[in-house]
């Protein structure tokens, strides 16, 4: 049976030295639990052993012991408890934790966890209370609502699933004082305009002298406003309709 859980090494956003994310910094020891989000123990049934807390993650994780004896992590669905069985198949049943080929989802149904290549693993809708929707079939894909609201092509043969993702009351969690983000390895963030010229693209000025510039613009200097998304990226014909546009234009 593979290790399933170890001490996550802490590198504070550095590499080599060097800050490479910046407002990382000291925290708690904490345990790295393996997630299978493959979910390749196909036609073996398992059952829930617990429902736990995983520090790095928003969403509760399950513990799955398998028929073969072999013990896995999973990202806990809502209404998965101990005592039950889960299962990833082609003919599973369609039920919170099971994991099945988009194609053999019918429309309607909530999932999380999707499959972009099939056979990589889960990498779409993880976090915490998150669900797609599978809006039907449109050729050789099947077409998924996201929780963005982007309806985005997938290919049957990828796995996803059934379920919302659980502990939804996270997005309503109430950070109480700062020592909470610091234990969580989470640093102070300072605004830009505050800064020098020298550290941030808007600082610099006498007083509150504003941004300086008709667009915010991010530490490395790149826009901050509008779609920021590449033009030039492999999933845009995977598109049907992108989500919810924000206030500002595209800077062209």
């Amino acid at each position: 049976m593979a290790k399933i859980k170890h001490i996550l090494k802490k590198k504070s956003g550095r590499s080599n030295g060097k800050v490479t994310v910046r407002h990382q910094g000291g925290r708690h020891k904490r345990f790295l639990r393996t997630i299978d989000f493959k979910r390749d123990k196909h036609d073996i049934w398992g059952v829930i052993e617990s429902v736990d807390y995983d520090p790095n993650r928003g969403a509760n994780i399950a513990l799955v012991l398998y028929e073969d004896g072999d013990r896995r992590y999973i990202i806990a669905p809502m209404g998965l408890v101990s005592g039950t069985k889960v299962i990833a198949s082609d003919v599973a049943p369609l039920e919170p934790g099971n994991a099945l080929p988009l194609g053999k989802i019918p429309a309607g149904s909530q999932i999380h966890n999707i499959e972009i290549i099939p056979g990589k693993g889960g990498q779409m809708v993880k976090g915490a209370g998150s669900a797609a929707v599978v809006q039907g079939k449109e050729e050789k894909y099947i077409l998924v609502k996201l929780p963005s609201g982007e309806i985005r092509r997938f290919l049957p043969q990828a796995y996803a699933t059934i379920g919302q993702v659980g502990n939804a009351e996270k997005r309503s969690e109430v950070i109480r004082k700062a020592g909470t983000n610091r234990r969580r390895g989470i640093r102070p963030t300072v605004r830009g305009v505050a800064m020098h010229p020298g550290a941030h693209p808007h600082g610099g000025g006498e007083g509150r002298s504003g941004i300086g510039m008709k667009y915010p613009k991010r530490y490395s200097g790149t826009p901050a406003v509008g779609r920021t998304r590449r033009v030039r990226r492999y999933s845009n014909n995977l598109i049907v309709k992108r989500r919810k546009a924000g206030t500002h234009q595209r800077i062209i």
